[in-house]
């Protein structure tokens, strides 16, 4: 299972939201590249990076931010927030992204994405499919929609997408544990989707669970830079 460190970006600073709330806010480090710099340090070879300003502005805003890391380190870089266009999705990509995550525009407009897996390949797009109780979230996680989770990954199966990130809104930045008998039942229901966890992530046990059903990745934010789970406890899959 691969470990993907986090960074939120607002006004080209490492932040962390709580359920995505940019009224409940806390700054980590003024310098995204020092953090990239130290995950890279310790081993990790994936990054996380989301574009918090670019998603309320519904354009990429902090490409430079990602020019700066992919130039200066050799993670591997899956980028989001603001992505709603082809032409914002090469920006991405000549800025240095590895990998693009479509967001909430995969709920909104599943035709363009199902472009974007035809022109650019499944490897390079992730699908991000953010839920609360088991339905996707839509509108900055402010609303729930009627599709259940089991639902929105089948159709991208069926569309050519093979990876992506499962976001439990609700557990999003509260450090309490992962939502494991959702990845669970997703895991036995749909095989070919490489899941990667995301939100909740708070121990190392969280880590080990998750392995252990055989997720494809773990995002992890909040709790590295809070310290419940460390870099050094990390080591044994990096």
């Amino acid at each position: 299972m691969e470990i993907i460190p986090a960074i939120d970006l607002i006004n080209g600073q490492c932040v962390r939201l709580t359920e995505g709330d940019f009224a409940q806010q806390t700054t980590y480090d003024a310098d995204p590249l020092a953090v990239a710099q130290r995950f890279e340090q310790h081993g990790v070879r994936r990054l996380h990076l989301v574009d918090l300003d670019g998603a309320r502005a519904k354009r990429p805003v902090n490409l430079p931010v990602l020019e700066r890391i992919a130039r200066h380190t050799s993670l591997h870089i899956d980028f989001g927030g603001g992505l709603q266009s082809e032409e914002a999705v090469r920006q991405a990509f000549d800025a240095g992204a590895g990998q693009i995550t479509a967001g909430s525009i995969a709920v909104r407009e599943p035709a363009t994405v199902a472009g974007w897996l035809q022109t650019f390949g499944a490897a390079r797009v992730i699908i991000g499919a953010d839920y609360r109780d088991n339905h996707i979230a839509i509108n900055a996680w402010a609303e729930q929609s009627e599709r259940t989770l089991r639902e929105f990954v089948a159709d991208y199966l069926t569309s050519g997408a093979t990876t992506f990130i499962c976001t439990d809104v609700s557990k999003d930045g509260k450090l309490q544990g992962p939502s494991v008998a959702t990845y669970q039942q997703l895991r036995e229901q749909l095989p070919a989707a490489r899941l990667i966890a995301s939100g909740g992530v708070t121990t190392l046990a969280d880590v080990e669970a998750l392995a252990a059903m055989g997720m494809h990745g773990a995002i992890i934010g909040k709790a590295i830079y809070e310290g419940t789970i460390t870099l050094e406890q990390l080591q044994p899959w990096l």
